[in-house]
């Protein structure tokens, strides 16, 4: 699968352009910089195409690092299969009811992102997922549809971004083509074809994919 993860990482390199675009028109009103790491906090979900392209970056960290992370990204699962016993390995979210989500991530929850180094960085940086990259900044389509419509507090504190074209990207036709390649990932996988397949940052740290395929199987049934 390396051909789609490469496609994944070059898709990811537009995202990442266009960020870098908004800072450089933008620098009074925007508060991210490198160090900043107030949004990397609590859990949410990433795709499995997400997962296994970190997992690339993972697998690159040096053995005594991997080897801490994964028990420490052991521990949050097994805490979070408390909360809700359905919630196992591989630990696909697809697996209980999207109403019972919000109790595996609540939004109070301020634990630091098991990925983020003592000196305030990203471990697997290069290889983040989408959604780390498109944080901070409300999701405007070139068409002027809104997305998201939220943005980090500290950003545009004395200026709605509403109105800055600037801060627009075809969003519409990035994730059409990260959907694409998201389905020729599980069809590769399985043979079949889905559309979402979720997980957490510290599933995608223990990722077997022995073990996520049949899960993803088990799905359709």
């Amino acid at each position: 699968m390396n051909d789609l993860l490469d496609l994944y990482g070059a898709l990811l390199g537009e995202v990442d352009a266009w960020f870098r675009s908004c800072l450089d028109q933008h620098q009074d009103l925007m508060a991210c910089r490198d160090g900043c790491f107030a949004c990397c906090r609590g859990l949410f979900d990433i795709t499995l195409l997400d997962a296994f392209y970190l997992k690339r970056g993972f697998d690159r960290l040096p053995e005594t690092v991997r080897t801490e992370l994964v028990r420490t990204a052991s521990r949050r699962l097994e805490l979070l299969s408390q909360v809700n016993p359905v919630f196992v390995e591989p630990w696909l979210l697809n697996g209980i009811p999207e109403d019972d989500w919000d109790a595996l991530m609540p939004e109070e929850d301020d634990t630091p992102c098991l990925l983020l180094s003592e000196a305030g960085g990203c471990l697997v940086y290069e290889h983040r997922p989408m959604t780390c990259r498109l944080n901070g900044i409300p999701m405007i389509d070139v068409s002027g549809e809104e997305l998201f419509d939220e943005w980090c507090t500290l950003n545009f504190t004395e200026e709605a971004p509403r109105q800055l074209e600037g801060l627009r990207f075809g969003f519409r036709e990035l994730f059409a083509q990260e959907l694409l390649l998201f389905q020729k990932l599980i069809h590769r996988l399985t043979g079949s074809i889905r559309n979402e397949v979720d997980l957490f940052i510290p599933a995608a740290v223990v990722l077997d994919c022995e073990k996520v395929v049949p899960a993803i199987a088990a799905l359709d049934c």
